[in-house]
This record gives structure tokens, sequence and C-alpha cells, in this order.
């Protein structure tokens, strides 16, 4: 019998919302997103997979870049509407749904006191920020005071990718192989930043999750590691502080991210339902497989690690 499956990486736009990925995203995306920008807002289909038993449970986020303007602006008050909305979800459908906190890093003092009221007060298990804004990462000064929220609660937080310019740009053309690499670019550099902009040094209760996308840097710090120091190199540092998820599926990735970060700090996430409709187990499960993951640690990946992380049994 498998192991019961928690989906790390799931998004979803609460109906109070509208969407506008559709004026913001290139046309030849648009009929893709119009799609998707309803799979999003509907709620019965995010439950669909964990009623008819595929997932335990899906962990939740709201990403500001779908629901922002042209100019990429969410204002404060929506922030706070948006994790009380998610809150009141994660209450409504307890034990099916964890719900982070939507934060903008890059707020200081003011994203850092709703990092304390969203997961402190509203009871939500962790934050989801973008992994970099403009020329910043998220190691800026700006963003400090939300990680040291974040390290003092205890709740992880979720470094998403966000679409850089120019690369993005430049990518478009190639299509969604391109969109991706643009994307994972920049969440590699947000891992990156985080190990050698000594952010992990100054907050060492800091827990993050990148998606798969990110495996670049991880890539790097493995290759180029200073191996003759291996319990104080950047492979080691990430080891205490760095999650990855499976998005993709991926066989040799995920093996692979196993084997520098260890197996405790992989977990189950999809993309769903941006780059995944469902079902995931049997994705998630034949790659395992393939992976040569025992039974144990497919448990650990499946659902085991998330529930170390976000603190829930």
């Amino acid at each position: 019998m498998q192991p019961p499956v928690i989906d790390f990486h799931c998004h979803h736009i609460p109906k109070s919302f509208v969407p506008t990925t559709t004026a913001t995203f290139p046309p030849e995306q648009r009929a893709r997103w119009e799609q998707t920008n309803r799979q999003l807002s509907d709620e019965a289909f995010m439950l669909r997979e964990i009623e008819n038993g595929d997932l335990a449970a899906r962990v939740v986020n709201t990403p500001a870049a779908l629901v922002a303007d042209a100019d990429g602006h969410l204002p404060f008050d929506t922030i706070r509407a948006m994790n009380d909305e998610l809150a009141e979800l994660a209450s409504r459908r307890k034990g099916r749904i964890v719900a982070l906190a939507t934060i903008d890093a890059y707020d200081g003092e003011r994203a850092a006191r709703e990092v304390e009221r969203a997961c402190g007060e509203l009871g939500l298990r962790g934050i989801f920020v973008d992994a970099g804004r403009g020329d910043q990462l998220i190691d800026a000064k700006q963003a400090r005071p939300a990680l040291e929220s974040a390290a003092r609660l205890g709740v992880p937080v979720f470094v998403h990718p966000v679409n850089p310019q120019p690369m993005t740009r430049q990518m478009v053309p190639y299509g969604r192989i391109g969109t991706l690499f643009a994307r994972g670019t920049i969440n590699a550099q947000a891992l990156i930043a985080l190990v050698e902009g000594g952010v992990f040094e100054d907050l060492p209760g800091l827990r993050v999750v990148v998606t798969a996308l990110a495996w670049g840097g991880l890539a790097v710090a493995g290759e180029f590691d200073d191996h003759s120091k291996p319990d104080s190199g950047a492979i080691a540092i990430m080891r205490k502080h760095v999650t990855i998820d499976t998005m993709g599926f991926s066989a040799p990735l995920i093996r692979a991210a196993a084997d520098l970060l260890g197996v405790e700090n992989v977990v189950c996430g999809s993309d769903w339902p941006i780059l995944n409709e469902g079902p995931i187990s049997p994705a998630l499960f034949t790659a395992l497989e393939k992976a040569r993951f025992t039974p144990a640690e497919q448990a650990m990946i499946a659902s085991g690690n998330a529930k170390r992380l976000l603190g829930i049994d």
C-alpha cells in the first residue's frame, strides 16, 4: 500500500480576487491561462484529487503575481485580505488544505508584521514569497525582516520563481521550456544568494523551500563546492536549511537532489494546476520507483517531510 501524499506546491486564488494573468502574459499564452485561471479559482476542482483518494492534502498558496496589476503591484490591504481568506479556507477544510501566507517580502517591517499576524494569529503554516523583485533577490535588506519573523516563528518560507526581465522576454520565443528556464534561473539565483549572502548564517532557524527549477543553483554548489570542507561548504549549509520539491517528477533530478540535500529535504510538489492538473500520486511514485528510493524514503518524500516541515500530524 502506497503512503499518503501531500502536494506542497499548489496554487489557488480565492474567488474574491480576480486573476490578471491574461492581461500580463504574452498573447500566445493567454488561451491556456484562461483555463488555468478557472481552475485556480475552483475550490471543488482543488479538492477533487483529495476526495478521490489520490492525495491526502494540498499545501496551497496564492502568488501575488497572479492577481497583481500590470506594474506587478498588489496593495498591502489586498495581501491582508488574501491571507484572511486563506486562513478561512484552511480552517474550513482542516486536514485537507494547509495554507501558506502570501507575503511581499520586499516590504520591510510591514511584511514582517504580516508574517506575525498571518502565521502567529491566523495560524497559517508558512509564508510564500517571490524569489526576486526587480534587481533584488531574497537576500535583500528589505526582505530580511520577513525572513527574521519566519525564522523566529519556525515556519517555512516557500521561495517561488517569478518571471525575471529581460530574460523572460528573451526566452518566451522558445516556448514553455524557455519560460521555465528563465524562472528556474531566478529560483537558483535566490538559493545561491541565501547561502552566499550569509542569510542562513545570520538566521540559523530559517527553513526555505525551492522548486525543482532551482536545480541549477544546487548543481553548481555541488560541483564547485570546496570538497576539502565537507561540513562547511554550500551544500552542507543547504542541507540544514533548504528543501526542494519534485516539480516535473523527473526521476534523475529527484535522485540527484536527494543525494545532494538528503532525502529528508525533498517534498512532493507538482505546481498544480499550472504544470500538473493531476492525478499526482501515480506520477510521483513512478518517478520514485525509477529513482530506486526505498519504501521508507518514498514515504518521507510523499508526505513525511512535509508534515515535519509544516509542523502538522
